[in-house]
């Protein structure tokens, strides 16, 4: 047995002057010091010894499998290195070369403009609130005073998905959402994608966004609508901007009017952008309809309220000067890169 032991040891020694990898490094290890490896099988062969043989056979075996081990740490630690330093080797960069330039992307210019408005208002004390895209008609028409043969429900006008769901043709429904489920005061803005059964050109998109605002609480006034939107109009286009009221009719408030802000290129005075006039639309308002509170179960005669409501391509067009709506969705880097 002695011999066995002895010849286990110069096999192993032998062996491992020839393993340059790890793989075979480990099969090795498990030939001589496995669960079934030689020198394993050798020792459980001592049960047969003598009593005097025994001490000096396991002290042999101990000895041979700790100069086993020790070479096979060895080898590992030379195998290792020679992996990592091969890694390396095929790694290896040449910091001398010019690197690649990575560039760095921008917002888009629609994002640009939400975010500014969102801005403003915050520093108003309004909060964001957001809602389904898909909605169903009473959020989107009923609850909005919006009579059953107004021409906005008409499928040539709005997406219908069934007779009771729509693509959202405003962001209103938000409106009606919050009110519905938050008592007064509210004072909040609603931005986000809208659908309407339009034809893309130069100034329609059946796909486009919108920031809507509404404030409920004691004794709103249209003067606070007013002061509200002529400090919006200040922040986004210039001190200089002023706000011009003109009387409109929507279904969901009483009195209401679409806006026109000065124009921000000529200042007023007449130019090809706002064709002559001086003045831009930019977004319609006015004071909550009564039967939009009642129908959302806050009492008119206790509350009242102002809504506003904007196209962000409208408003990101004139910031920028930009002629043609489709040039915001078609993705041209050469176009897009400019903001």
């Amino acid at each position: 047995m002695e011999q066995r032991l002895r010849g286990i040891l110069e096999d192993a020694m032998a062996e491992m002057s020839g393993i340059t990898d790890g793989r075979t490094l480990e099969e090795a290890r498990v030939r001589y010091l496995g669960k079934k490896g030689r020198l394993t099988e050798v020792l459980r062969g001592m049960g047969a010894l003598g009593a005097d043989e025994r001490p000096v056979i396991g002290k042999l075996a101990n000895e041979v499998r700790e100069k086993i081990e020790a070479m096979f740490g060895s080898v590992a630690e030379k195998v290792e290195k020679a992996a990592l330093a091969e890694k390396l080797g095929k790694e290896k960069l040449d910091v001398t070369i010019p690197g690649r330039r990575r560039k760095i992307g921008k917002k888009h210019p629609l994002t640009q403009a939400i975010e500014e408005m969102e801005e403003i208002f915050i520093g108003l004390g309004y909060e964001i609130a957001e809602g389904p895209e898909i909605e169903t008609v009473y959020h989107n028409f009923d609850a909005l005073n919006t009579e059953e043969n107004h021409p906005s429900r008409d499928e040539q006008d709005t997406f219908y998905i069934s007779d009771n769901v729509v693509l959202r043709t405003q962001t209103s429904p938000v409106q009606i959402r919050v009110m519905k489920s938050t008592p007064p005061p509210i004072r909040i803005i609603c931005p986000g994608r809208v659908y309407r059964a339009d034809t893309v050109d130069a100034t329609h998109s059946p796909v486009f966004h919108q920031i809507e605002g509404l404030v409920i609480d004691k004794g709103v006034t249209m003067g606070d609508l007013i002061g509200t939107l002529r400090l919006f109009a200040k922040n986004l286009f210039g001190e200089k901007t002023e706000i011009r009221l003109r009387p409109h009719h929507f279904p969901f408030t009483e009195p209401s009017a679409e806006v026109d802000v000065s124009c921000w290129v000529c200042e007023g005075t007449g130019c090809r952008v706002c064709k002559g006039e001086g003045w831009i639309e930019i977004l319609g308002a006015g004071m909550v309809h009564p039967n939009v509170l009642k129908a959302c179960g806050i009492d008119p005669e206790e509350y009242s309220g102002f809504a506003f409501g904007m196209g962000v391509e409208r408003a990101a067009m004139g910031r920028h000067n930009i002629s043609d709506m489709r040039l915001l969705f078609e993705n041209d880097l050469r176009f897009l890169s400019q903001f």
